[in-house]
This record gives C-alpha cells, sequence and structure tokens, in this order.
C-alpha cells in the first residue's frame, strides 16, 4: 500500500507530472535525443504548472464572488464543491480511494489498447475526484473492501475510455483534429451543448466572428472583453452584497475598487490559462505519437477542459454567464420537487459552464453557446441534487460533487450497488460492456469519416 500510495499521491495525483510521465515516455519511443527528451518532457511540465497557476488564480477569484451571490440573495443550501466533499470522503475512503485510482488508470490503459477507443484520461485530479465518488456510493451501499476496490476500477477506466471517446467528434471539429481529446467530467454536459447547438443554431454565426461597431473594437480582444464583462459582474454583486460581506476579501481597501481588480486579475488568470494550454499542446501532441506508435496504436491524450479555451475564448465568458443562469432557474425548480436547494458554485459553473459554451458554438455559434451553457447550467444543479441520496452520511453535508460526470457516475454504481455484491458486479460489467461498445462505435465512425 505504501508503493500503490506513493504512485497515486506523488503521481497520478498530479497532473504536471503525470502529463509530463507520458510525455517522457512517448519521446523516448520516437528514440529522440537527450536533449529533446528533457526539454519536451519539462516544457509539457511547465505548461501544466502555467495552466494550473492560472487556474488557481481564476478559483481565487471566484471564492469571493459565490460569498457575493449567497449573501446579496440571502441563499442557504449546498453548493457543490468538488474539493471540498473530496476532502471530507477521503477521512473514511482514503485505501479505498487510491486503490480505485491507481487500479482504474490501468483499466482504462488496457481498455484503449484491446478497444477501438484509443484515449488516455490525463486530468489526474479528475481521476482523483472519480474514485472517491465511486468509493463513496459502493461503499455506502454496503460493498466494503477487495469488492469495492474492483467494481469502482472497473467503472472508472470505463468511464476514462468512453467519455473521452463520445464527445471526441465534437472535439476534432472545433479544434480541427488537434491531435487530443477532452478528459475532463462533465463531458454529458459539454456533449449535450453540442448536441442541442446543432438543432438550435442553424445559421448563427460564431461567438468569435460577432461584427463590432468600430468605437467598440475592443471587444474583439478576448482577454479585454473576458476582463470588462467580470468587473461589471463582481461590482454588480458587490453593490447588492455590500461593503460588510467585502471587508474581510478587500483587507480594508474599498470594496468597489476591490471587485474592480478581481475582474482584472480574473481576466489575467485567462491569459494564463491560454499561454500553458498553448505550450502543453505544443509539446504533448508530438510526444504522443510516440506512445501511439509503441505501446497503444492510435492513442489519443484526453486533457483537462481549459485545453479548448483559446478555440473560442468569447465562448468561454458567454457559457460561463448563462450557466450560472441555468443554475439560477434550476435552484428554484428543485426545491419544489423535494430535492435539496442547490446554489450555484462558481468553479464548476466557469468551467463546465465555459466549455460546454465552446461546444454549443462549434455545432450552433451564439446561439449554441447560449442555449447549450444554460442546459448544462440546468444539468449541474438537478444531478448533484439526486447524487445526495447515494452518499450516506456525505449527504448530510453542505456540499457534493458539482460536474456531471461525478453526477450521473455515482446515481449510477450508487444504484447498481444496492442489488448486493453478485449484482453489482454483474450489473457494472453489463454497463461497461455496452458503453464501450457505444464509445468504440463512435471511434470507429469518427476515423472513418474523417478517412
Amino acid at each position: 500500500m505504501s508503493v500503490l500510495n506513493f504512485i497515486v499521491n506523488e503521481i497520478l495525483s498530479k497532473p504536471a507530472l503525470l502529463v509530463g510521465l507520458m510525455s517522457f515516455v512517448g519521446l523516448v519511443a520516437l528514440r529522440k535525443s537527450f536533449s529533446d527528451v528533457l526539454s519536451g518532457t519539462v516544457k509539457t511540465i511547465l505548461g501544466f504548472l502555467i495552466l494550473s497557476a492560472g487556474a488557481s488564480v481564476v478559483i481565487s477569484t471566484l471564492g469571493p464572488l459565490e460569498v457575493m451571490v449567497k449573501e446579496a440573495f440571502n441563499l442557504h443550501g449546498v453548493i457543490p464543491t468538488n474539493e471540498a466533499i473530496v476532502a471530507l470522503a477521503l477521512k473514511d475512503f482514503a485505501t479505498e480511494v487510491a486503490a480505485i485510482m491507481a487500479l482504474g488508470f490501468v483499466v482504462n490503459l488496457i481498455f484503449a489498447l484491446i478497444t477501438p477507443a484509443k484515449f488516455v484520461f490525463l486530468t489526474g485530479h479528475h481521476l482523483l475526484y472519480m474514485a472517491t465518488v465511486l468509493a463513496v456510493v459502493i461503499g455506502s451501499a454496503g460493498i466494503k473492501g477487495a469488492n469495492l476496490i474492483i467494481l469502482g476500477a472497473i467503472l472508472q477506466g470505463t468511464i476514462a475510455t468512453v467519455m473521452p471517446a463520445l464527445l471526441h467528434p465534437f472535439t476534432k471539429k472545433l479544434t480541427n483534429d488537434a491531435g487530443f481529446a477532452l478528459g475532463h467530467y462533465n463531458s454529458l454536459g459539454y456533449l449535450v451543448s453540442a448536441l442541442i447547438g446543432g438543432l438550435v443554431g442553424k445559421g448563427s454565426r460564431s461567438t468569435e466572428d460577432i461584427k463590432v461597431p468600430e468605437n467598440l473594437s475592443f471587444l474583439k480582444e478576448p482577454l479585454v472583453i473576458t476582463s470588462v464583462v467580470m468587473i461589471i459582474i463582481y461590482v454588480f454583486l458587490a453593490l447588492m452584497a455590500g461593503p460588510a460581506v467585502l471587508e474581510e476579501f478587500a483587507e480594508g481597501g474599498n470594496y468597489i475598487m476591490y471587485a474592480i481588480m478581481q475582474g482584472l486579475t480574473f481576466g489575467a488568470a485567462i491569459g494564463i490559462i491560454i499561454y500553458g494550454v498553448r505550450m502543453i499542446l505544443a509539446e504533448l501532441v508530438p510526444a504522443f505519437q510516440g506512445i501511439a506508435q509503441s505501446l497503444i496504436p492510435n492513442a489519443v491524450p484526453a486533457l483537462d477542459c481549459p485545453t479548448v479555451f483559446p478555440y473560442a475564448p468569447n465562448a468561454v465568458v458567454i457559457g460561463f454567464i448563462f450557466s450560472v443562469i441555468g443554475g439560477i432557474v434550476g435552484m428554484f425548480l428543485v426545491g419544489p420537487l423535494g430535492l435539496a436547494l442547490i446554489i450555484p458554485g462558481m468553479i464548476p459553473h466557469f468551467f463546465d459552464g465555459g466549455t460546454a459554451g465552446v461546444y454549443g458554438n462549434s455545432t450552433g455559434g451564439l446561439t449554441g453557446a447560449v442555449v447549450g451553457s444554460f442546459v448544462n447550467g440546468l444539468l449541474i444543479t438537478f444531478l448533484p441534487a439526486l447524487l445526495l441520496s447515494f452518499m450516506g452520511n456525505l449527504g448530510l453535508a453542505n456540499t457534493t460533487f458539482g460536474d456531471s460526470d461525478f453526477c450521473w457516475a455515482g446515481i449510477l454504481g450508487g444504484s447498481i450497488s444496492r442489488l448486493g455484491t453478485t449484482g453489482a458486479y454483474l450489473g457494472i460489467i453489463l454497463v461497461s460492456v455496452v458503453l464501450l461498445a457505444i464509445a468504440s462505435i463512435v471511434s470507429v465512425r469518427a476515423r472513418k469519416s474523417v478517412a
């Protein structure tokens, strides 16, 4: 267990090292020189660290925004926050989570090798979160020990293979087949957004092609418009919440100026993320050709959601805004249904909603981005509310998982696990076979369409 814990805690749970390791293996397989291997590996790791630094700044600016929303509108309920619920769950399921994460990654590699769905999921923190939700729902159903770990690993490996595959036809389109897939566990939301975009957005211009008057030419600059929009949002909510709410965050300074600086900091963070993404892709995609040639033929790396932000930066902001609106609408709908009040969490709505906007835009332009991200907001409100009943004592906490795939996987895994150990094995194996078959069909058709 000490070796397993080291692998999980020091490599698999650190995306920069995990992706750097993949880059190293790929470059060695390509028989690159020592200098190229060292340079490519380090640049890949640095790119992820830059991306992570940008994401951390985004998260730090969204924390006060979440407080302002809660206080301005006097809301009290459950706020979906992956980091918080994982921290609580690890107190009781640390060993199971570590084992599921490590074994599940191996299962993903095996499925990528033996099926046409050649996707290797490399977003380490989402592997940790999925392992956690599966350990919680299976354990809460009464299955313990080795059976819990094996069942969780099968589901983990299946989902890590299937979700990038189902989404990949849309990912290829929006990235112009840049050589990577999306590995982020809100794939259901992105898939729905892309499908809805195709239905409602025929003839709609791309969010990136919207023409603006010359005196508003600043709107053509993605980072500028992102900063301006976020300043407006921050100042509005600051005025609604009042200076007392922001006193702690502003550290004695003027609360309006604090809000303005938060908006500008948010824009700067997006710039950092975009730079990190470009650095990663420049090194990792060529290196992955080595893995594809020697270990897993035609392997495709599945990477974190900010990797698609540079392809439609305006859609990211639009998606964030309309996902939050969808979350607010959903918040008022879950109560009458007897479900827990889910207060919109700014972090999932930004990353999930922004990415949903990119996918909706790719198939339906501005209309697709607006409607697709709005529906995503509804999804990540209703699904977390439904998941709570499968989480045992953790369902009583004031937080839960925020992304759609964690929720549907938790609901599915929890439902099957209530059939008992034998029933759970039969059910999970059947579900895995069906999902892998669908993913394989989608992957084969996607390759034929390119050919």
